[in-house]
């Protein structure tokens, strides 16, 4: 297995490369607005380090988010379009996942509480039993809607740190952003124990910021 891992849903561009035993090479930059300029050069980089090319990928997964529709999108399209040109299977992980399992690897036990900035003042999130297990289906709320729902519980991620007034315990030393490492370890984990990924289909909860003008003037010709 070579399996190539990639994830634009946060503001971290993130690739990682894993042989079915272990990542052997990562890059990660976070820059929320050039997820589109940074993510095909991190491929390249993260492949030259592996000392390998595109065309030895067996296996892609990609990071399914939720996500803000623009970055999302530039993972999914080039992963999709990566497993056309290759002839490989792609997956679609939850980002969530990937950051859950992240925390632990860094020690965190469950339960606890993933969140990301979905901008807008309000929060991509999901509660985990542990590290492999989520107990709820992603959602988008505004911080201050989910006190009942999540007290007492340690919280991780982005969208945890921008709101501590809702997010009181945040453990330190916890990933704040995705990590195509983990996502990868996460997912070829999955396939040894012969599971069946999902398909790379995008969780992105809401509609687009970009909406057609309402009343706009035809300016074609009669």
């Amino acid at each position: 297995m070579l399996l190539l891992a990639l994830d634009t849903a946060t503001p971290a561009v993130t690739v990682a490369l894993h042989d079915g035993s272990a990542v052997i090479a990562e890059s990660s930059e976070v820059d929320a607005r050039r997820h589109g300029e940074l993510l095909l050069p991190a491929v390249h980089r993260t492949l030259k380090e592996a000392g390998t090319e595109l065309g030895a990928v067996t296996e892609i997964v990609v990071g399914a988010g939720p996500g803000p529709y623009t970055g999302l999108r530039v993972g999914l399209v080039t992963a999709a379009t990566f497993g056309a040109a290759l002839g490989v299977p792609v997956h679609g992980l939850c980002t969530l996942d990937g950051i859950a399992y992240a925390a632990g690897r860094a020690g965190l036990e469950g339960p606890f509480v993933v969140a990301t900035d979905a901008r807008r003042k309000e929060v991509y999130w999901a509660r985990y039993d542990d590290a492999r297990t989520r107990a709820t289906e992603p959602a988008v709320d505004h911080p201050a809607d989910l006190a009942e729902r999540i007290a007492g519980l340690p919280a991780i991620g982005a969208g945890a740190l921008l709101y501590p007034a809702a997010f009181a315990d945040v453990p330190p030393g916890m990933p704040e952003h995705q990590s195509a490492g983990a996502l990868a370890s996460l997912a070829a984990e999955k396939l040894a124990r012969g599971e069946e990924l999902p398909p790379p289909q995008p969780l992105y909860l809401r509609r687009p910021d970009a909406k057609v003008p309402a009343n706009y003037k035809v300016v074609t010709p009669k």
